[in-house]
């Protein structure tokens, strides 16, 4: 079984939305060790690992980049995600960001919109360029956050499907985050996008419980997407447990469930 969307690094505390300052990711992992204990003890056999982020400084996801590489070089069961930013406020950090993205190890970028920035914000188009540019050049997957509520919802990061699926997967982080961006994908753009040729991927943590299992009818009834679609556990906001019970019971145990639980990991990130 493999995760396609886990993080590593423990965040501080903040006041998120006006309130005392909490740590709401509460079984965050600070090590490389405690990492692979959750591995070993929930029997994943590939994991993809993103730096820890939420709170609003970017510097701590950033500063996570290596420690996420550590931990791909220290067992082969983990490849790792870069954090960086379209934001022009993080292009050196991005810079620093893309010199590690040919590491040994390496096999995404990640970005997202909640800590600033929109996909259509022309001062973002610069980075955004680049960072797809070297995804592309390095054979990189790129990963886009698509929570509702804020800037990065699923009509402002389609663009980046629009602009660069292409050349580069991109790979829908959430399936669209909510009540619309499920219904928008499912009744049609996720489907017009691959049969447009578009290499555009998700996975469905933190989807509303219809959605999976719509999803899965509609994968059977069109006949594609059955390769699209991956498990992620998204720990330490999601719930391993949950998120796999959810999603077994959706893709079942024959062809589909294959795929999403382990062979287009394997063909993204192995």
């Amino acid at each position: 079984m493999s995760d396609a969307h886990r993080h590593l690094g423990v965040l501080p505390a903040y006041p998120f939305y006006g309130g005392p300052a909490v740590r709401p990711d509460s079984t965050a992992r600070a090590t490389v060790k405690q990492l692979i204990a959750d591995l070993d003890a929930e029997g994943t056999e590939r994991a993809l690992v993103i730096p820890n982020y939420g709170v609003p400084d970017p510097e701590i996801a950033f500063s996570f980049n290596e420690l996420v590489i550590e931990a791909a070089q220290s067992d082969d069961r983990i490849r790792a995600g870069l954090w960086v930013s379209p934001r022009p406020e993080d292009e050196h950090r991005t810079a620093r960001a893309l010199a590690l993205a040919g590491e040994d190890g390496v096999r995404a970028l990640k970005l997202s919109f909640l800590l600033g920035g929109r996909a259509t914000d022309p001062a973002c188009r610069p980075q955004l360029d680049r960072i797809f540019q070297e995804a592309e050049r390095l054979g990189l997957v790129v990963h886009v956050h698509t929570s509702p509520g804020a800037a990065s919802d699923i009509d402002e990061v389609g663009n980046l499907v629009e602009w660069y699926a292409d050349r580069v997967p991109v790979h829908l982080v959430h399936f669209g985050g909510g009540m619309s961006g499920h219904i928008k994908l499912v009744g049609s753009r996720f489907f017009d996008w691959i049969a447009a040729g578009k290499r555009v991927y998700t996975d469905l943590s933190w989807a509303i419980g219809f959605a999976p299992y719509w999803l899965a009818r509609e994968i059977e009834r069109r006949g594609i997407g059955h390769d699209r679609v991956l498990f992620a556990s998204d720990q330490p906001w999601g719930d391993f447990s949950g998120e796999f019970a959810r999603l077994s019971a959706a893709a079942g145990g024959g062809e589909l469930g294959e795929l999403v639980f382990r062979d287009t990991f394997a063909t993204l990130y192995d």
